[in-house]
């Protein structure tokens, strides 16, 4: 298991639903390809049979676990 976390602003939960989502992004239309955690996801979930989460509370900050199970 690996935790990576931080002490942002966190997420609403409209974007903590949509976070993994292919093509989500919040940044500017032109600044981001909304790819990186969808891809993460994939590789983690399909490619290694694990899970990917997030746990995010406004005020908060986020966190993110992987799991990969041997």
């Amino acid at each position: 298991m690996i935790k990576i976390a931080d002490n942002g602003v966190g997420m609403s939960p409209e974007v903590k639903q949509r976070v993994f989502d292919h093509l989500f992004t919040t940044k500017p239309v032109g600044k981001g390809t909304g790819l990186g955690l969808a891809i993460a996801r994939q590789i983690v979930v399909e490619g290694h049979g694990g899970s990917l989460s997030c746990t995010s509370e406004l005020g908060q900050g986020t966190e993110f676990i992987i799991q990969i199970s041997t």
